[in-house]
């Protein structure tokens, strides 16, 4: 019988081949997906959250460990699909228009897919008219806006405008992250958060679903 709990060190340690292998042998077993993601996968990258977070790990090691989720992850989607399994929330993420840099907005995304949201990602120079059309299409309802530049910044508040003038602000929140944003700007447009790191992200994503 396959041990389940050694997806949680495969997954911490960035092993993809060794959480892809377990994730086989558990679903030969017939082994419940979702207690395997909110038991073993999500834990452990909440580790790896706290890790980065203490700098005990950097940014190598947290690509890592979200290749290895991301390795099980998609292994174990149609079946947790077949089960009506529902996902900690829907995220749309994006870099706002202009900016074409991804490298946090990839961090982002990787943190929250492995802590149980379910993620259209974008990528980079994401029009206002994009964002709302992922939004409409997907029924998320978190936003993540980054920008990288100080000169695409306002981007992010014209996407809030769009969101307000296609009438969907009321039903979704945005977090903005992006190392030239501050706390201040997002509550100068008019954000419900801010990121200040790919870990936080996670656990302001949780509360704003929550909330």
């Amino acid at each position: 019988m396959v041990d389940t709990a050694k997806l949680y060190d495969a997954v911490l340690n960035g092993d993809h081949k060794t959480s892809a292998a377990i994730t086989d042998a558990a679903i030969a077993e017939n082994l419940d997906p979702q207690e395997m993601v909110t038991k073993f996968m999500i834990p452990a990258m909440d580790e790896v959250g706290r890790r980065f977070e203490n700098e005990e790990y950097f940014v190598p090691e947290l690509l890592l460990a979200a290749r290895a989720m991301k390795a099980s992850l998609d292994k174990l989607r149609p079946l947790l699909a077949a089960r009506g399994a529902e996902p900690t929330g829907k995220v749309v993420i994006g870099t706002v228009k202009g900016d074409l840099h991804d490298i946090g907005k990839n961090l982002v995304s990787a943190m929250l897919e492995g802590g149980g949201f379910e993620i259209t990602d974008l990528g980079a120079d994401v029009t206002p008219e994009k964002f709302v059309a992922a939004v409409e299409k997907t029924g998320a309802t978190l936003v993540c806006l980054s920008a990288l530049l100080t000169v695409t910044m306002p981007a992010m508040k014209t996407t809030i405008e769009a969101f307000v003038k296609a009438g969907l602000r009321e039903r979704i929140k945005i977090i903005i992250g992006g190392a030239p944003v501050t706390q201040q700007f997002a509550d100068d447009i008019g954000a419900d958060a801010y990121g200040a790191s790919a870990s936080s992200a996670v656990a302001i994503a949780r509360k704003l679903v929550a909330a």
